[in-house]
Protein backbone atom coordinates (compact mmCIF):
# COMPACT_ATOMS: atom_id res chain seq x y z
CA UNK A 1 0.00 0.00 0.00
CA UNK A 2 1.41 3.40 -0.91
CA UNK A 3 1.62 6.27 1.85
CA UNK A 4 2.21 9.84 1.97
CA UNK A 5 5.40 11.29 2.00
CA UNK A 6 5.07 15.04 3.93
CA UNK A 7 7.73 17.62 2.89
CA UNK A 8 8.81 20.87 4.69
CA UNK A 9 12.40 22.48 4.10
CA UNK A 10 14.78 23.67 6.58
CA UNK A 11 16.84 26.60 7.75
CA UNK A 12 19.81 25.17 6.56
CA UNK A 13 18.44 25.17 2.71
CA UNK A 14 18.85 29.38 3.92
CA UNK A 15 22.44 28.55 4.94
CA UNK A 16 21.74 28.71 8.66
CA UNK A 17 23.77 26.10 10.75
CA UNK A 18 24.36 28.54 13.38
CA UNK A 19 21.91 30.59 16.07
CA UNK A 20 23.39 33.40 15.11
CA UNK A 21 25.89 34.37 12.69
CA UNK A 22 26.94 37.56 10.26
CA UNK A 23 26.47 35.43 6.66
CA UNK A 24 23.11 33.79 7.79
CA UNK A 25 19.79 35.60 6.53
CA UNK A 26 17.45 36.42 9.82
CA UNK A 27 14.68 34.09 10.68
CA UNK A 28 12.36 36.53 9.23
CA UNK A 29 13.59 36.45 5.41
CA UNK A 30 13.62 32.63 6.21
CA UNK A 31 10.01 32.32 7.11
CA UNK A 32 8.75 34.83 4.34
CA UNK A 33 10.68 32.91 1.73
CA UNK A 34 9.55 29.09 3.14
CA UNK A 35 5.66 30.84 2.49
CA UNK A 36 7.22 32.36 -1.10
CA UNK A 37 8.71 29.08 -2.19
CA UNK A 38 5.29 27.50 -1.73
CA UNK A 39 6.46 24.98 1.60
CA UNK A 40 3.38 25.02 4.44
CA UNK A 41 6.12 22.77 7.17
CA UNK A 42 9.74 23.12 8.42
CA UNK A 43 12.35 22.18 10.52
CA UNK A 44 13.15 24.48 13.73
CA UNK A 45 16.88 24.48 12.57
CA UNK A 46 19.55 25.78 15.06
CA UNK A 47 17.90 26.36 18.71
CA UNK A 48 17.68 30.41 18.97
CA UNK A 49 17.62 31.07 15.10
CA UNK A 50 14.16 31.12 15.41
CA UNK A 51 11.83 32.08 18.54
CA UNK A 52 13.08 29.98 21.74
CA UNK A 53 9.53 30.75 23.43
CA UNK A 54 6.84 28.77 22.16
CA UNK A 55 4.39 31.33 22.22
CA UNK A 56 6.35 33.59 20.03
CA UNK A 57 7.49 31.47 17.97
CA UNK A 58 3.72 29.81 17.61
CA UNK A 59 3.33 33.37 16.66
CA UNK A 60 5.28 33.27 13.92
CA UNK A 61 4.41 30.23 12.64
CA UNK A 62 0.81 31.28 12.43
CA UNK A 63 1.24 34.59 10.67
CA UNK A 64 3.13 32.38 7.86
CA UNK A 65 1.09 29.53 8.08
CA UNK A 66 3.39 27.14 8.85
CA UNK A 67 3.79 23.73 10.91
CA UNK A 68 6.80 22.17 12.75
CA UNK A 69 8.13 18.75 11.32
CA UNK A 70 11.27 18.61 14.06
CA UNK A 71 13.72 20.18 15.95
CA UNK A 72 17.14 19.21 15.54
CA UNK A 73 20.32 18.83 17.96
CA UNK A 74 24.03 17.72 18.16
CA UNK A 75 25.00 15.44 20.46
CA UNK A 76 28.88 13.49 21.48
CA UNK A 77 27.07 10.43 23.61
CA UNK A 78 30.34 8.68 22.57
CA UNK A 79 32.16 11.03 25.27
CA UNK A 80 31.86 9.76 28.82
CA UNK A 81 30.19 12.51 30.98
CA UNK A 82 28.65 13.52 28.06
CA UNK A 83 25.05 13.36 29.27
CA UNK A 84 24.37 16.20 31.31
CA UNK A 85 24.80 18.46 28.51
CA UNK A 86 23.18 16.16 26.11
CA UNK A 87 19.96 16.29 27.85
CA UNK A 88 19.97 20.09 28.85
CA UNK A 89 20.29 21.12 24.76
CA UNK A 90 17.55 18.27 23.49
CA UNK A 91 15.14 19.02 26.42
CA UNK A 92 15.11 22.56 25.46
CA UNK A 93 14.69 21.58 21.74
CA UNK A 94 12.02 18.81 22.09
CA UNK A 95 9.77 20.95 25.23
CA UNK A 96 9.89 24.03 22.64
CA UNK A 97 9.16 21.06 19.36
CA UNK A 98 6.37 19.64 21.61
CA UNK A 99 4.79 22.98 22.53
CA UNK A 100 4.64 24.18 18.89
CA UNK A 101 3.28 20.07 17.80
CA UNK A 102 6.61 18.63 16.18
CA UNK A 103 6.38 15.39 16.40
CA UNK A 104 10.68 14.01 15.84
CA UNK A 105 14.06 15.13 17.25
CA UNK A 106 16.44 14.99 14.58
CA UNK A 107 19.96 14.10 16.49
CA UNK A 108 23.23 14.25 14.82
CA UNK A 109 26.40 12.72 16.31
CA UNK A 110 28.59 15.68 16.68
CA UNK A 111 31.17 15.98 13.69
CA UNK A 112 35.29 15.29 14.72
CA UNK A 113 36.30 18.31 13.02
CA UNK A 114 34.71 21.38 13.64
CA UNK A 115 31.65 22.10 12.41
CA UNK A 116 33.03 25.82 11.05
CA UNK A 117 36.85 25.36 10.53
CA UNK A 118 37.40 22.17 10.08
CA UNK A 119 39.68 21.90 11.88
CA UNK A 120 40.55 18.21 13.71
CA UNK A 121 38.83 17.42 17.32
CA UNK A 122 39.25 14.13 18.34
CA UNK A 123 40.05 10.59 16.44
CA UNK A 124 37.73 10.00 13.52
CA UNK A 125 37.09 6.34 14.44
CA UNK A 126 35.35 5.53 17.80
CA UNK A 127 37.05 2.34 20.36
CA UNK A 128 34.02 -0.46 20.95
CA UNK A 129 33.74 1.30 24.68
CA UNK A 130 33.07 4.59 22.43
CA UNK A 131 30.45 2.96 20.24
CA UNK A 132 28.81 1.17 23.40
CA UNK A 133 28.18 4.56 25.21
CA UNK A 134 26.80 6.31 21.44
CA UNK A 135 24.35 2.88 21.25
CA UNK A 136 23.32 2.86 24.54
CA UNK A 137 23.20 6.78 25.72
CA UNK A 138 21.24 7.45 22.32
CA UNK A 139 18.70 5.02 23.09
CA UNK A 140 18.30 6.11 26.54
CA UNK A 141 18.18 9.95 25.14
CA UNK A 142 15.36 8.28 22.78
CA UNK A 143 13.13 6.72 25.82
CA UNK A 144 13.27 9.79 27.74
CA UNK A 145 12.30 12.05 24.76
CA UNK A 146 9.28 9.24 24.02
CA UNK A 147 8.34 8.95 27.31
CA UNK A 148 8.53 13.28 29.08
CA UNK A 149 7.95 14.59 25.65
CA UNK A 150 5.93 11.86 22.95
CA UNK A 151 8.58 12.76 20.84
CA UNK A 152 10.69 10.56 18.47
CA UNK A 153 14.29 10.87 18.11
CA UNK A 154 15.33 10.08 14.52
CA UNK A 155 19.18 9.63 14.61
CA UNK A 156 21.08 11.56 11.66
CA UNK A 157 24.05 9.82 9.93
CA UNK A 158 26.29 12.79 9.23
CA UNK A 159 29.40 13.84 6.81
CA UNK A 160 32.76 13.99 9.45
CA UNK A 161 30.99 12.56 12.23
CA UNK A 162 31.36 8.66 12.94
CA UNK A 163 28.65 7.42 11.60
CA UNK A 164 29.01 8.56 8.25
CA UNK A 165 29.70 5.26 6.16
CA UNK A 166 27.05 3.03 5.39
CA UNK A 167 28.64 -0.14 7.46
CA UNK A 168 28.77 2.71 10.96
CA UNK A 169 24.90 3.07 9.50
CA UNK A 170 24.28 -0.23 9.54
CA UNK A 171 26.03 -0.72 13.06
CA UNK A 172 24.25 1.55 14.78
CA UNK A 173 21.06 0.23 14.06
CA UNK A 174 21.93 -3.14 14.69
CA UNK A 175 23.25 -2.01 17.94
CA UNK A 176 20.06 0.26 19.08
CA UNK A 177 16.17 -0.10 20.08
CA UNK A 178 13.73 0.61 17.29
CA UNK A 179 11.33 1.41 20.27
CA UNK A 180 12.96 4.51 21.04
CA UNK A 181 15.62 5.40 18.21
CA UNK A 182 15.34 5.48 14.39
CA UNK A 183 16.80 6.81 11.11
CA UNK A 184 16.36 9.74 9.42
CA UNK A 185 17.63 9.21 6.38
CA UNK A 186 19.61 11.68 4.98
CA UNK A 187 19.98 10.32 1.26
CA UNK A 188 22.69 13.01 0.38
CA UNK A 189 25.20 12.35 3.71
CA UNK A 190 24.68 8.97 2.67
CA UNK A 191 25.91 9.34 -0.84
CA UNK A 192 28.56 11.75 0.38
CA UNK A 193 30.51 8.28 1.52
CA UNK A 194 29.06 5.95 -1.80
CA UNK A 195 26.77 4.83 0.43
CA UNK A 196 23.25 2.77 -1.23
CA UNK A 197 19.76 4.69 0.24
CA UNK A 198 17.68 2.21 -1.29
CA UNK A 199 19.36 -0.64 0.18
CA UNK A 200 19.36 0.72 3.45
CA UNK A 201 15.30 1.22 3.22
CA UNK A 202 15.04 -2.56 1.70
CA UNK A 203 17.38 -3.71 4.31
CA UNK A 204 15.85 -1.78 7.00
CA UNK A 205 12.44 -0.55 6.03
CA UNK A 206 11.18 -0.07 9.96
CA UNK A 207 13.60 1.73 10.93
CA UNK A 208 13.39 4.54 8.48
CA UNK A 209 11.64 6.79 10.84
CA UNK A 210 11.95 10.57 9.40
CA UNK A 211 13.86 11.76 5.67
CA UNK A 212 16.33 14.50 4.74
CA UNK A 213 16.04 14.50 0.75
CA UNK A 214 19.19 15.77 -0.37
CA UNK A 215 21.92 15.48 -3.73
CA UNK A 216 25.51 15.48 -3.89
CA UNK A 217 27.75 16.43 -6.57
CA UNK A 218 29.38 13.57 -7.33
CA UNK A 219 32.71 14.64 -9.02
CA UNK A 220 32.81 17.18 -5.84
CA UNK A 221 32.47 14.98 -3.34
CA UNK A 222 35.33 12.26 -5.20
CA UNK A 223 37.75 15.43 -5.15
CA UNK A 224 37.15 16.57 -1.29
CA UNK A 225 37.09 12.59 0.10
CA UNK A 226 40.50 12.17 -1.76
CA UNK A 227 42.11 15.37 -0.75
CA UNK A 228 40.53 14.49 3.14
CA UNK A 229 38.67 17.91 3.04
CA UNK A 230 36.34 19.13 5.76
CA UNK A 231 32.61 18.66 5.47
CA UNK A 232 32.39 22.54 5.60
CA UNK A 233 34.99 22.85 2.82
CA UNK A 234 33.22 20.51 1.10
CA UNK A 235 29.87 22.55 0.78
CA UNK A 236 31.93 25.64 -0.02
CA UNK A 237 33.30 23.92 -3.17
CA UNK A 238 29.51 22.63 -3.66
CA UNK A 239 29.27 19.57 -2.62
CA UNK A 240 25.78 19.75 -2.07
CA UNK A 241 23.32 20.28 -5.39
CA UNK A 242 19.87 20.83 -5.80
CA UNK A 243 17.58 17.89 -7.94
CA UNK A 244 18.27 16.40 -10.27
CA UNK A 245 21.68 17.53 -10.86
CA UNK A 246 23.10 15.59 -8.55
CA UNK A 247 22.76 11.97 -7.11
CA UNK A 248 20.96 10.01 -5.45
CA UNK A 249 18.21 9.91 -8.12
CA UNK A 250 14.62 11.11 -6.50
CA UNK A 251 12.27 9.09 -8.11
CA UNK A 252 13.37 5.65 -7.30
CA UNK A 253 14.24 7.08 -3.64
CA UNK A 254 10.38 8.29 -3.56
CA UNK A 255 9.04 5.34 -4.91
CA UNK A 256 10.85 3.28 -2.27
CA UNK A 257 9.33 5.51 0.49
CA UNK A 258 6.23 5.22 -0.72
CA UNK A 259 6.40 1.23 -0.58
CA UNK A 260 7.10 1.41 2.90
CA UNK A 261 3.12 1.75 3.47
CA UNK A 262 2.60 4.66 6.12
CA UNK A 263 3.23 7.80 6.11
CA UNK A 264 6.76 9.58 6.66
CA UNK A 265 7.64 13.54 6.94
CA UNK A 266 10.70 14.91 6.50
CA UNK A 267 12.44 17.72 4.38
CA UNK A 268 13.94 18.83 1.56
CA UNK A 269 17.24 19.96 2.38
CA UNK A 270 20.10 21.98 0.62
CA UNK A 271 23.75 22.76 2.18
CA UNK A 272 24.40 26.30 1.27
CA UNK A 273 26.87 27.97 4.55
CA UNK A 274 27.36 30.31 3.67
CA UNK A 275 25.87 32.04 0.90
CA UNK A 276 24.49 35.31 -0.45
CA UNK A 277 20.93 36.56 0.60
CA UNK A 278 19.04 36.10 -3.00
CA UNK A 279 20.20 32.54 -3.39
CA UNK A 280 18.19 30.03 -1.62
CA UNK A 281 14.89 31.26 -2.46
CA UNK A 282 15.15 30.72 -6.45
CA UNK A 283 16.83 26.94 -5.71
CA UNK A 284 13.80 26.00 -3.24
CA UNK A 285 11.46 27.17 -5.54
CA UNK A 286 12.85 25.01 -8.19
CA UNK A 287 13.28 22.09 -6.23
CA UNK A 288 9.45 21.96 -4.85
CA UNK A 289 8.81 22.01 -8.43
CA UNK A 290 10.59 19.34 -9.41
CA UNK A 291 9.63 17.42 -6.53
CA UNK A 292 6.08 18.02 -6.93
CA UNK A 293 6.89 16.20 -11.26
CA UNK A 294 8.25 13.10 -9.41
CA UNK A 295 5.45 10.57 -10.35
CA UNK A 296 5.09 7.28 -8.39
CA UNK A 297 5.32 8.57 -5.30
CA UNK A 298 2.46 10.47 -2.70
CA UNK A 299 3.91 13.61 -1.94
CA UNK A 300 2.59 16.23 0.01
CA UNK A 301 4.44 19.51 -0.30
CA UNK A 302 1.64 21.86 0.80
CA UNK A 303 -1.00 23.18 -0.80
CA UNK A 304 0.71 26.64 -1.68
CA UNK A 305 0.61 27.74 -5.36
Amino acid sequence: MAAKIIIGTAPDSWGVWFPSDPEQVPASTFLREVVEAGYEAIELGPYGYLPSSPTELQEALDEHGLIVLAGTVFSHLHQPGAWDYTWKQVADVAALTQAVGGEHIVVIPEPWRDHKTGAPKESRDLTDEQWSLLTSQTDELGRRILEEYGLHVQFHSHADTHVGYQPEIERFLESTNPEYVNLCLDTGHVAYYGGDCLELIGRYPDRIGYVHLKQVNPEIVARVLDSDLSFPEAVRMGSMIEPPLGVPAMPPLLEALSALGRDISGIIEHDLYPTTPEVPLPIARRTRTYLASCSGADIDLGDRS
